[in-house]
């Protein structure tokens, strides 16, 4: 009876067994069949792409099969990899996110974080760079749920210099200097020398971003190094590419003669052309423009200059072509061909535009302005909408990353919340435990205490509240309704009767026509302008809440200035006492001192045709002091006519009731000094009204 048990057990074990067997060997020739189709669809290029698909999709359906849901993840990662690489966006779109449901699912880290990779570079390729941030930050966190080891550390950096090259794209220097910084010290502890040269490559192109040429060079030398190190076969056409890189520091920064003797040592190599076309076409286009800025060679940069535009026709590149037609301009302009020098100017601003290169986009428009006075004051303007228009994408794609990198943090900074809290409670059970049902209800009473004077004080703390709120209501009805009292009373008793008298007497001299009743109508006309007058001022006075909102009145000055300066020409300099609380002036002295600057500026560009202007800006016994000097051709202030622009800064200086004082004489240029009275907002107000609030 024993011995058929045991045979019985035995018999049932080696079925077990063998089954178990059967279905391994089963999924591993499904793995290897499913493999052979990826293989096929990504290598197979003399296929059409629509059959390349079909071996993918049938991939997945085996895929399906899998027993192993760990096997199967990985497989479907593959073919979504795969559907990437053959540009099909629906396909991969649609298996990256049953990857990412399936991932996270199982608490795969590995292939979640691989799975947003994937997708931050299928959202950078479409020049969605804020979405391509958030899935690499998303990626990282994945990556730092691994344990570490040197495949998770090696993952961890090349994140972090993704990310970089992202920043990058949009001018987020800082941002991406820390993480091509945390790069460089995985990528250093690794000894991955190949990768050190890419995190110094792009910390050189930042560097030069920031405009620290000394630095950049630094990195870029020591990219060489790590690529000399690295042996790899293609180290040729990556050295030329950093030499390039070095070469347009020295020619961003206007060191032309070291630009020139880089681009002339990178060009000797005989392979360049032959290899690297595209890189060859730059160096030729930029040694042309530093000969033409070291030597003042036109012919030689000419000659340099065409053999670049015929590779760059071969290539169809439009982005590298507005590049080589304003260097073209530049050297029109030095024969002094100035009508084809503008042409040219006008090409490079057309596909500079055309292909989003902003930074050619503002030289061409900076070079018409110079090379076409007739119509400066048209490519100023659309100078500084454009420069505007940069400034505020910027701002906004920094603002998105900074918001990207502080919710991941607060996910981070949550997650680890949460997990103390849990260890919290696991201690509390444990005490509970001990301590027994005794020590519960001990604890539970307290509590119940606890919670009825927490009670008993929120609801004390709710009516002072609601007093406070009372009170403060109460202030603001009665605010409002001596406001509305005052404003009654100035219609009424000033306005209204003034224009009932005014109408009484225009009825009895309305059918007069001698010359005493024509005089008599004209007086009381201008009496109206009185009354218009008085009802604008009490209009001014209910707005100016709205004055006392501009905030930052030397930055805004810096800024206008600025903007002025780099689109007119002209060189401005801006001087003022740092030790006046200038943001504490009256909003409506700060809006009208700006707009008169502003004004005096825009009449030195469009009409005194200056070269140079100071603003000085200081306090002297309670006296502002304006001072605008110029060096432009004058006028002559007798003049009765007054232009428009004049008649305004009259107007705005009469409003802060200041005196104006302008000396100018044809020729000699114009000097404007505006005194101003010194009025200061009371200070404790904010503070007062956030009391109320709190």
């Amino acid at each position: 009876m024993k011995n058929g048990t045991y045979l019985l057990l035995i018999l049932l074990l080696w079925g077990c067994t063998q089954q178990t067997s059967e279905k391994e060997s089963v999924s591993k020739s499904k793995v290897d069949s499913i493999q052979e189709l990826i293989s096929i669809a990504k290598t197979a290029k003399e296929l059409p792409l629509q059959d390349r698909k079909s071996y993918l999709t049938d991939a997945e359906k085996l895929t399906t099969e899998l027993s192993q849901d760990t096997v199967q993840l990985k497989q479907l990662s593959e073919i979504s990899l795969a559907y990437k690489r053959l540009e099909d966006s629906l396909e991969f779109r649609r298996t990256n996110k049953l990857l990412l449901e399936m991932s996270q699912n199982l608490k795969d880290n590995t292939i979640l974080g691989y799975s947003h990779w994937d997708l931050a570079g299928f959202f950078n390729s479409q020049g969605v760079t804020d979405s391509s941030f958030y899935h690499y930050k998303k990626a990282l966190k994945s990556f730092e749920q691994l344990p570490v080891d040197s495949t998770s550390k090696s993952l961890r950096a090349r994140i972090f210099y993704s990310m970089a090259r992202v920043q990058d794209s949009y001018k987020d220097y800082l941002g991406g200097e820390i993480n091509a910084t945390a790069a460089v010290k995985i990528f250093d502890d690794l000894e991955d020398n190949y990768r050190l040269y890419n995190a110094y490559n792009i910390l050189g192109v930042l560097a030069n971003g920031m405009g620290d040429s000394e630095k950049s060079i630094a990195s870029y030398n020591k990219a060489k190094e790590y690529l000399y190190k690295s042996n790899r076969a293609d180290n040729s056409k990556l050295i030329w590419k950093i030499e390039n890189n070095i070469a347009s520091v020295y020619l961003n920064s206007g060191d032309f003669e070291k630009a020139k003797q880089s681009y002339e040592q990178l060009l000797n190599d005989n392979n360049l052309k032959s290899e690297l076309p595209e890189t060859y076409e730059k160096a030729l286009g930029s040694l042309a423009y530093a000969i033409l800025k070291v030597d003042n060679n036109t012919e030689q940069a000419e000659q340099l200059l065409e053999e670049a535009f015929l590779i760059n026709s071969l290539s169809g590149n439009r982005y590298d072509k507005a590049r080589l037609n304003y260097f073209r301009a530049e050297i029109l302009a030095t024969k002094g061909m100035t009508d084809k020098a503008i042409d040219e100017a006008k090409e490079a601003y057309s596909i500079a535009r055309e292909t989003y290169n902003n930074d050619r986009s503002l030289d061409a428009l900076r070079l018409l302005n110079r090379l076409d006075p007739a119509h400066s004051q048209s490519y100023f303007e659309e100078y500084f909408q454009l420069n505007e228009a940069i400034k505020e994408e910027e701002r906004t794609k920094r603002d998105k990353f900074a918001r990207i990198r502080m919710e991941t943090d607060d996910i981070i900074e949550e997650n680890q919340i949460l997990a103390k809290e849990k260890q919290v409670w696991i201690y509390a059970a444990m005490l509970l435990v001990v301590f027994g049902i005794g020590f519960m209800v001990i604890v539970s009473l307290y509590v119940s205490n606890n919670q009825l004077k927490f009670k008993q004080r929120q609801q004390e703390s709710n009516q002072e509240i609601y007093n406070l709120m009372l009170s403060q209501q109460g202030k603001l009805e009665e605010g409002k309704q001596l406001e509305q009292k005052r404003i009654s009373e100035e219609l009424h008793d000033g306005i209204l009767g003034e224009m009932l008298g005014i109408r009484l007497i225009l009825s009895g001299l309305n059918e007069r026509e001698d010359q005493a009743s024509i005089e008599q109508r004209a007086a009381l006309i201008e009496k109206l302008q009185g009354v218009e007058e008085e009802i604008r001022t009490i209009s001014h006075e209910l707005n100016h809440a709205s004055y006392e909102k501009f905030h930052n009145f030397i930055v805004s000055l810096e800024d206008m200035i600025d903007g002025i300066e780099k689109s007119s020409g002209i060189s401005c300099s801006f001087t003022y006492d740092n030790k006046v609380p200038w943001d504490n002036l009256l909003g409506d002295i700060k809006i009208n001192t700006y707009r008169i600057i502003q004004e005096s500026l825009k009449n030195c560009v469009k009409h005194a045709k200056s070269k140079n202007v100071s603003i000085s800006f200081t306090v002297v016994d309670d006296i502002l002091k304006l001072t605008i000097v110029d060096d432009g051709v004058g006028f002559n202030i007798d003049k009765k006519k007054k232009g428009i622009g004049l008649r305004n800064i009259i107007s705005r200086v009469k409003k802060i009731k200041g005196k104006l004082d302008i000396d100018s004489k044809p020729g000699i240029g114009t000097e404007i000094k505006v005194m101003i009275p010194a009025k200061y907002m009371e200070l404790g107000v904010t503070e007062k009204i956030n009391a109320l609030n709190a």
